[in-house]
Order: C-alpha cells, then sequence, then structure tokens
C-alpha cells in the first residue's frame, strides 16, 4: 500500500530556487512513497521465494531418494558379475577334474545394457531433479538480489532517490519480478516430470 500523507505538513516548504535542491521535499516525498512501495513488493516477492524454497527443498529431497536406488539399475550388478566368475570357475574346475571338454561351458557374458523403462524413468526424474536445484539457485539468488535492493542507502534525500531508481531500474531491466513469477511454472513442469517417472516405474509391477 502506498503511503497517504499529507507531504505538505509533514516537510516544510522549500526556500525559492531549491525546489531541485539535495534536499529538496520532492525527494523527501519520492523517498517516503518509494519505501512504502518497495516494502510492499518486496514483500511479496520474498514470501513467494521463501514458499517456492520450501517446496523445491522437500521436493528435492524426495526425489534424490528415488534417484538414488533407481540409479542403480543403470550400472552393472557387479556382484552378480562376480558370482557368475565364481560359478564359471567352479565349472572349470569341474571340467578339468573329470577331463571334460572347456568348450562345453558357458562363458559369463560381460556386456550389459540397461531397460528401455529403466533409461526413461531415470531420465525423467534427473531432468525433474535437476529442473528443481535450479529454481532453488534461482530463488537463492533472486533473494540476495531483493536483499540488496532493500539495504540502507546513504547521503542526501536527492542522492538517495537517485541510487533508489537505479536499483529499481535494474529490477525492471533484468525482469525480476517476471522471472520469479516463472519459477511456480518450472517447479510445476519438475513435478509432472516426477510423476511420468512414477507411472513408468509402476508398470512393470
Amino acid at each position: 500500500m502506498v503511503a497517504n500523507y499529507d507531504y505538505t505538513l509533514k516537510y516544510p516548504e522549500d526556500e525559492r530556487y531549491q525546489k531541485l535542491g539535495p534536499e529538496a521535499r520532492i525527494w523527501r516525498v519520492y523517498g517516503d512513497e518509494a519505501t512504502a512501495f518497495d516494502a510492499d513488493m518486496v514483500g511479496e516477492l520474498s514470501d513467494s521465494l521463501d514458499i517456492l524454497l520450501v517446496f523445491a527443498g522437500l521436493f528435492s529431497a524426495v526425489l534424490t531418494t528415488f534417484v538414488v536406488q533407481t540409479s542403480q539399475s543403470l550400472s552393472q550388478d557387479y556382484t552378480q558379475l562376480s558370482a557368475s566368475y565364481l560359478s564359471e570357475l567352479t565349472l572349470l574346475v569341474h571340467a578339468n577334474t573329470n577331463s571334460t571338454a572347456i568348450s562345453n561351458i558357458p562363458l559369463t557374458s560381460t556386456a550389459f545394457a540397461p531397460a528401455i523403462l529403466d533409461l526413461w524413468i531415470n531420465g525423467l526424474w534427473f531432468a525433474s531433479l535437476t529442473i528443481s536445484l535450479s529454481v532453488a539457485l534461482f530463488a537463492v539468488l533472486a533473494k540476495q538480489w531483493l536483499r540488496q535492493y532493500m539495504s540502507m542507502i546513504t547521503g542526501t534525500p536527492r542522492e538517495r532517490a537517485f541510487i533508489r531508481q537505479f536499483r529499481f531500474d535494474g529490477l525492471e531491466e533484468w525482469h525480476v519480478q517476471s522471472l520469479i513469477g516463472v519459477l511456480p511454472s518450472f517447479l510445476h513442469l519438475a513435478l509432472i516430470l516426477f510423476l511420468a517417472g512414477i507411472v513408468i516405474f509402476l508398470i512393470p509391477l
């Protein structure tokens, strides 16, 4: 909410030829109005970022648990491979003892290719995790930007007005508010990818 004051009573009238001086009333009025405006704007943006950070953090933690388990299917099971080698070695020893042809003993295959479903599941979940962590990173950067935007400004009222406007122009130029508004959509996309992975994960069950 923009401040509502009678500034003609709050601040004395400027001296002659000082309407735009360093201590002029117009800069003080600008400062009060800008402070009220910035407090509302930054408060709303900061609240949105806090919600995003909490959700992204919890979601990433849950998703990481799934990824840790399913990513094992992308690499060969070396425990099973070792057991196969031991079985093959045992057969070779028996064959040598019984004078059996070694060529009749099946060799352990070292070729490995992950299942298509495993590739899809992990691809979707890794993409979802990447998006979620990226949203958290941008949210943290935006929080730092807003904190810097609201940091104290020293100097004359005119200098404070110029510095504040410079900061506000930076927010507008970099479309910070628009970028913050887009972040929830990316989290929605991450959630959709996760749910798609869940559906594929449940297909063989």
